[in-house]
């Protein structure tokens, strides 16, 4: 009967051993997420910054530019600079609005390394062909 003890204590030891390491690395996936939501919380803060900054500046300075245009042409070509520089504004605004497409498109994606552990992981439990 002793062996039949220690065949149970043995099977029980290794359940336990094995809830351990599926709770450990459970806990190391929920760390490393955690983690990642962290950094793309900062860098959405940090990219919101400093779009703010361009978008105020850069309004700013063709708000003056245009007016100080439009007051130096007020009396011959009034309203043909006018025409130009709203040609000039969605232009430019579409110009940036595709590089900024492309940026967001060269953006790695969400929880990547995450993902790519999680793989690892299921890679290393499947069986050997």
């Amino acid at each position: 009967m002793p062996t039949d003890a220690k065949a149970r204590t043995g099977f029980l030891d290794s359940l336990r051993a094995l809830g351990d390491g599926m709770l450990g690395m459970l806990a190391d996936r929920i760390g490393l997420i955690s983690l990642e939501l962290r950094e793309e919380k900062l860098r959405l803060i940090q990219i919101f910054l400093w779009i703010s900054g361009i978008v105020f500046s850069a309004v700013m300075a063709v708000s003056f530019a245009s007016l100080m245009l439009v007051y130096c042409f007020w009396e011959s070509a009034r309203m043909e600079v006018l025409g130009g520089l709203a040609l000039l504004y969605a232009g430019s605004c579409a110009l940036i609005s595709l590089a900024f497409r492309r940026y967001l498109a060269r953006q790695p994606a969400l929880f990547e390394a995450t993902l790519e552990e999680l793989n690892e992981d299921r890679a290393c439990i499947r069986p050997k062909n």
